[in-house]
């Protein structure tokens, strides 16, 4: 059995039975990578059905002098992830990653913006430029709809329903969620298509894209990562943030005004309640406000 058919197979599974989006199965891939590179530096001949598990804990032990707690945890997974592949089609019958212990880290809670930041931020967007409305369209739509970056940049015009006052966005392992979308966001984005994108020359395949570049096509992820950065050092923000940053802030002042975890979760498309719940952490003022308001204990 050879590494690079092997991983080959393993990519296909990712994507076909598993349904996960390209970005997901690209970090998958790095890690098995890693670990063929180190087979390669060492001149180790073992393939994937039959490398020892001493030979794993060698290149794990290498690993970590190199790399932090948290991405050393993420290889680990992605290489059991792939061993268990491997015996599910019947090629090991065990799993040499299986006496390896992932270290353990700490839950790594989010950068959220305050409400007042938010507003600093989109207020300082210089709307003398064509694409000063597009930027200002764009984190409305990132802080209004929770949106991910890579589901911000694929949003078709298609997938607004107005009318309805919800967006069709389609989100990992391209499952779609329908999030609702509010008069602002939707007043922003219609005179971006209306005063702007109207008068674009717009590429071929690209014309149902909402959000372009002046060269009419579609944005890239860097492209909205530099825009946010360049805003946050015009208002001298001293946070580090980017997309996601909007996203987190998004989920977080729901959860403050009282929306339901189960209402977030929907929105953000998380197919795990535990992934939402980190917002929980993020802000405990609401707790207070829970016990005081539900104990039968709250008086004195």
């Amino acid at each position: 059995m050879k590494w690079i058919s092997a991983l080959q197979d393993y990519k296909h599974y990712l994507k076909i039975e598993r349904g996960l989006a390209s970005n997901s199965i690209k970090n998958y891939a790095m890690d098995i990578e890693k670990l063929i590179g180190y087979l390669d530096e060492k001149n180790l001949n073992e393939s994937p059905d039959k490398i020892l598990k001493e030979t794993v804990q060698r290149f794990i032990y290498d690993v970590a002098k190199n790399v932090n707690p948290r991405s050393q945890a993420r290889i680990i997974s992605g290489l059991k992830s792939f061993f268990n592949y491997l015996i599910f089609e019947d090629y090991r019958v065990d799993n040499p990653m299986d006496l390896i212990e992932s270290p353990k880290i700490g839950r790594k809670l989010p950068y959220t913006l305050s409400e007042e930041e938010i507003n600093e931020l989109i207020e300082n967007i210089d709307l003398s430029k064509p694409e000063g409305e597009r930027n200002r369209a764009m984190l409305e739509t990132l802080y209004g709809c929770g949106l991910r970056v890579s589901e911000l940049i694929s949003l078709r015009i298609s997938d607004l329903y107005f009318d309805e006052d919800f967006i069709k966005v389609t989100g990992k392992g391209d499952k779609q969620r329908f999030v609702p979308i509010s008069t602002i966001n939707k007043k922003y984005i219609t005179i971006y298509l209306e005063e702007v994108r109207v008068h674009q020359n717009i590429k071929k395949d690209f014309e149902d894209i909402l959000f372009l570049n002046r060269r009419g096509r579609q944005l890239t992820r860097a492209m909205v990562f530099t825009i946010i950065k360049q805003l946050a050092e015009k208002i001298g923000l001293q946070k580090s943030i980017s997309p996601h940053t909007f996203r987190h802030s998004f989920a977080t002042h729901l959860l403050q005004n009282g929306a339901d975890l189960r209402a977030i979760q929907q929105m953000l498309g998380h197919e795990s309640i535990t992934t939402t719940e980190v917002y929980m952490h993020v802000d405990r003022t609401h707790l207070e406000d829970v016990l005081n308001n539900f104990h039968p204990r709250k008086k004195d």
